[in-house]
């Protein structure tokens, strides 16, 4: 039987992406399901994003994920969305199939369901969240979609806050409105789960934290950070000192990624494996 030497090829589009772990994840979870697929890395500024998704359609890849500065930029470029991706109005997931390139968001769904992974149920709940960007859309609609009673936006840029916040109000049973991000901003008080959901503190940028006012951080609160290169950002430092319990972006990392290699393979995700990887290439004593 003739060998076959190719790769299916699948990766992420990102600026800055030198510290982002995904390839490690999917690679260990294609050896370990036994597929003949790589996960490639790559940096593309900006400016390059059409170039780059015209070369994966050239080269035949089964598809890519998109981190900052792209999750919004590509939309015009796809064939389709899926209804999740087209309601959130951002994507961090493509695939081809039957020839089409569509577009979807799981960071959301992972959101959530790493929520519910740590016993932490958003029925009913009160959620803060900082920033607006394509991270945050989506954590926002999964967020309202999974029964959040409410949804407080703080942004620094009005436009795309109060966007959000009425996208959440008029689309979805849950009640939203935004607050103006301004220098050291209280979080409110009513506040049970706060979301980080910016890039800031984002390897190699590991000294830098939202400013906010941290004091206003209680330990009734879930305090919960987009972030998962630094494990433990500066924010979740800062709210742990203040007796929050802390849900890390790992969790979010692991279970998007697990729906990522489902689309670009047609079969289950090893999920224990994709743990235990990044577990050891970020947890340390």
């Amino acid at each position: 039987m003739e060998k076959n030497y190719r790769a299916e090829l699948t990766g992420v589009f990102g600026d800055p992406v030198d510290g982002n772990p995904s390839g490690v994840m999917e690679e260990a979870a294609y050896a370990a399901a036994g597929v003949n697929y790589r996960y490639l890395t790559m940096r593309v500024k900006k400016e390059a994003l059409q170039a780059a998704f015209e070369g994966a359609k050239a080269v035949g890849m089964k598809g890519f994920n998109l981190t900052m500065p792209h999750k919004i930029a590509i939309l015009p470029y796809l064939d389709e969305l899926t209804p999740a991706a087209a309601l959130i109005g951002a994507a961090n997931t493509v695939y081809c199939k039957n020839g089409k390139w569509i577009g979807e968001n799981t960071d959301g769904k992972g959101f959530v369901t790493a929520l519910e992974k740590a016993g932490i149920s958003l029925k009913g709940k009160k959620v803060t969240m900082l920033g607006a960007g394509g991270a945050a859309r989506a954590i926002g609609i999964e967020c309202a979609l999974a029964g959040a009673q409410s949804i407080t936006v703080i942004n620094r840029n009005e436009i795309h806050g109060r966007e959000l916040a009425e996208l959440i109000d008029s689309m979805t049973e849950t009640k939203a409105e935004y607050l103006p991000w301004t220098a050291a901003v209280q979080i409110p008080s009513h506040t049970q789960i706060l979301v980080q959901a910016t890039s800031i503190g984002l390897h190699p940028d590991v000294d830098q934290k939202p400013d906010i006012e941290y004091d206003t951080i209680s330990k009734e609160m879930v305090v919960c950070d987009v972030i998962f290169n630094p494990v433990q950002p500066l924010f979740l430092q800062e709210a742990a000192r203040r007796g929050a319990k802390t849900v890390t972006g790992i969790g979010m990392l692991v279970q998007q990624g697990a729906l990522n290699f489902e689309l670009w393979t047609g079969i289950q995700a090893p999920m224990e494996v994709m743990y235990e990887t990044l577990e050891k290439e970020f947890i340390t004593e």
